[in-house]
């Protein structure tokens, strides 16, 4: 058997049961693929004319038995995430990176900025601050989580990555052990999924930890938190990058007094300084209009 058969075969066997995809892939070929090669530590691009030895074979029968009666993500199978072409060591501690503000990173609203200080709120896996330091290479990274077992999954991704004297990790409520540091960057890809939305979960994300998920009543619980104290920790030109999944519309209902862009529909950004700035602007406009000054008319 060669390894494509062996993938197509695997990929048959997904697609006749009830699974749900979204730790990585989106389909069960892709999905057979990763678990196919994956597993045996081969390339994403290796020939697939190449044989499938039996014990290769037997270790996908195995782990694909488990991926469909356990429905477990094949992340935590393969102990493996990918994220920006990049791999991070992730198990059950951690939830399965898939940010879209990875996407983000290199993108110009970023890069043009001058970015020496990072921060990471909810950091999980590390993959975010790990991005940021590549991203951003004369920038100092502060990671942060509110419990020790994600931090200790961070700690191998930062040590992979060499890059322990640019990625401090430690544990804090969001910002409760920053202390007085401001930075010109706060990333977080923090827990928002609803509550009914936590009731309705496919069984594949209840193998991710709950409070890595879980955002309240309305998924808002921990953006709001976040969107209340950040200009306090922001530099003068500071920026927050946040994401939200699916909440886009509750955001902008709830939080349509700050003014806050949206780089993608699943990520807001937010600029204290341009948003203050927009109000003096309004106010002046309105007291202009209430004065008869011609310019407000």
């Amino acid at each position: 058997m060669t390894l494509g058969e062996l993938i197509e075969r695997t990929a048959a066997r997904f697609a006749a049961a009830p699974l749900h995809y979204g730790h990585g892939t989106d389909n069960a070929r892709d999905e057979a693929a990763w678990l196919v090669l994956r597993s045996a530590g081969l390339a994403f691009d290796t020939d697939l004319t190449r044989p499938a030895d039996k014990p290769h074979a037997e270790r996908v029968e195995a782990l694909a038995a488990r991926r469909i009666g356990e429905r477990v993500p094949v992340a935590y199978l393969l102990k493996e995430a990918w994220l920006a072409g990049q791999p991070f060591y992730v198990d059950e501690r951690v939830i399965v990176p898939r940010s879209h503000i990875a996407e983000l990173l290199h993108e110009p609203f970023l890069t043009r900025r001058s970015v020496r200080r990072v921060l990471d709120l909810c950091t999980g896996s590390g993959c975010l601050a790990i991005l940021a330091a590549r991203a951003f290479p004369a920038g100092l990274v502060d990671a942060v989580d509110i419990s020790p077992p994600p931090l200790a999954v961070a700690r191998k991704n930062v040590a992979r990555y060499r890059l322990g004297r640019r990625v401090r990790l430690a544990r804090s409520d969001l910002f409760s052990s920053v202390g007085a540091a401001r930075y010109d960057l706060i990333l977080s890809n923090p827990p928002y999924v609803s509550a009914p939305a936590m009731a309705a979960l496919p069984a594949e994300y209840r193998h991710e930890p709950r409070v890595a998920l879980s955002g309240g009543a309305d998924g808002l619980d921990f953006v709001a938190r976040i969107l209340a104290a950040a200009p306090a920790y922001l530099e003068a030109q500071g920026l927050l990058v946040c994401e939200v999944g699916n909440a886009q519309a509750a955001v902008r209902r709830r939080f349509a007094h700050l003014g806050l862009g949206w780089p993608k529909p699943e990520v807001f950004s937010y600029e204290p300084a341009r948003t203050e700035r927009g109000r003096q602007t309004r106010a002046s406009r309105a007291a202009g209009r209430g004065s008869g000054d011609p310019r407000g008319s």
